[in-house]
């Protein structure tokens, strides 16, 4: 982690208009946020029915687990679309809500 500090500014002073392209370049219009946000969301559920359905296949645990997982990650990727991702992060990290997003991520991990 300490690495990374000094990594991530230096490479940002090195290239000071990165920052700026990278923001200009994330800034999405309502429509292609909703329509981002209904496929990582119908994706994710059907990875999800799938991975429930996969279960009572020889094997499907490891199939349940990576298609159970996929469809998790999914839908959170579709709410990040909406509200984007740092607001998703706050917001989740708040402290009503850390507890749940503790378990949430540390059950996620732990499937695989």
């Amino acid at each position: 982690l300490s690495k990374t500090r000094f990594v991530i500014p230096f490479f940002f002073f090195s290239f000071p208009s990165l920052p700026i392209k990278v923001l200009d370049a994330s800034t999405l219009s309502f429509g292609t946020r909703v329509r981002w946000f209904a496929i990582c969301f119908v994706a994710g559920i059907v990875c999800s029915i799938l991975g429930t359905a996969l279960l009572w296949l020889p094997k499907g645990i490891k199939l349940f687990a990576v298609f159970y997982t996929l469809g998790n990650i999914a839908a959170l990727a579709s709410t990040c679309f909406l509200m984007g991702p740092l607001k998703q992060l706050k917001t989740m990290f708040e402290s009503k809500r850390l507890i749940a997003t503790v378990v949430m991520l540390v059950n996620i991990l732990s499937l695989l």
